[in-house]
């Protein structure tokens, strides 16, 4: 299980304040009293909203913090240390069942092609069955931990088939490269790092296994404070992700720039992922007990949860108006 003490320790995490454009309207809120604290991972909300044009102009401060994978976002917010943030379903089903107080403001959907079981390309695996008994990296709770999950059942396959070794992304890739796990189970921009920089190939991926959901969380204490500013923060982000489905070349350039990456990667990456916020909906939901229940089955939660009880579908209307925006 993920240990989720209310400590401020963020793992290779860096501050960053940024002014934002409102699409719509923008709330009515004095710039010098409201800053909003969001937590992101490799780039993923503050690059895209960079290149959309939509980080000017907002009457409310972000406080950027990186983090490189979801596990340390939410162990951040739940230390208070951030009040909003972008996480898959896995890492996210995890929290929640360990009594984080967060709520899902809006779900993400996005192709699976880049959530992937990844092996060096030399190995001698091509299926999963042929990792059996091999040492497998993700992280416990991730969705590259939900993949494999899901993998196994697909194929009848035990839980422990495989050798479980969870490590966070860094790690993970210096073992996989090494040759100390025979596989890595993670998702984007790992996987095109990994496909285009190391020469790593995918053996599955989440294409017709996975979800493909995602959310935008806050803690409960910011619903209650700063609703305005997450309201518009969620239509700035609708705006800026379908702003991105159909300009692959110049979010990959603003992308890798950010992150020191080569353009190649997130060419790569984008070229093959679409990405939508949607409104809190019956699918939302289902989809969410979908994954607490495969979960449970296999032991990893703490406390039984309800995926009703982790929604807050009153910002649907921030995503609308981001919808009619572009």
């Amino acid at each position: 299980m993920i240990q989720l003490p209310r400590r401020t320790a963020l793992l290779g995490a860096t501050a960053f304040a940024a002014p934002l454009i409102a699409p719509l309207a923008a709330p009515r809120i004095a710039r010098a009293e409201i800053v909003l604290r969001v937590g992101d991972q490799r780039g993923n909300q503050r690059a895209v909203m960079d290149a959309a044009g939509v980080l000017r102009d907002v009457p409310y401060r972000i406080a950027w913090t990186e983090f490189p994978a979801a596990a340390p976002l939410i162990e951040a917010l739940n230390a208070e240390a951030i009040e909003a943030g972008e996480v898959g379903d896995g890492p996210f089903t995890f929290g929640f069942a360990a009594g984080v107080q967060m709520k899902v403001i809006a779900s993400r959907r996005s192709t699976q092609q880049g959530l992937a079981l990844l092996v060096r390309g030399d190995s001698p695996a091509h299926t999963l069955a042929d990792l059996k008994g091999k040492r497998v990296a993700t992280g416990r709770g991730s969705i590259g931990h939900l993949l494999v999950l899901l993998a196994l059942r697909r194929a009848g396959l035990p839980d422990d088939a495989i050798q479980w070794a969870f490590m966070l992304p860094a790690d993970a890739r210096t073992a996989l490269i090494a040759g100390s796990v025979d596989a890595w189970s993670t998702w984007e921009p790992y996987t095109s790092q990994l496909e285009v920089v190391d020469g790593a190939r995918q053996i599955l991926n989440g294409e017709g296994l996975t979800p493909g959901q995602g959310f935008q969380i806050a803690s409960q204490a910011a619903i209650a404070s700063k609703r305005d500013a997450l309201a518009d923060f969620i239509t700035r982000m609708t705006v800026a992700r379908r702003w991105a489905n159909g300009h692959v070349d110049a979010y990959a350039t603003s992308w890798a720039k950010m992150m020191g990456f080569p353009v190649a990667v997130p060419q790569h990456w984008f070229a093959r992922t679409r990405e939508d916020v949607t409104v809190i909906d019956d699918r939302s939901i289902h989809d969410e007990q979908t994954v607490i229940d495969v979960y449970a089955a296999a032991g990893l939660l703490r406390n039984r949860v309800e995926a009703k009880d982790a929604f807050d579908p009153s910002f649907n209307s921030a995503v609308v108006r981001g919808e009619k925006q572009t």
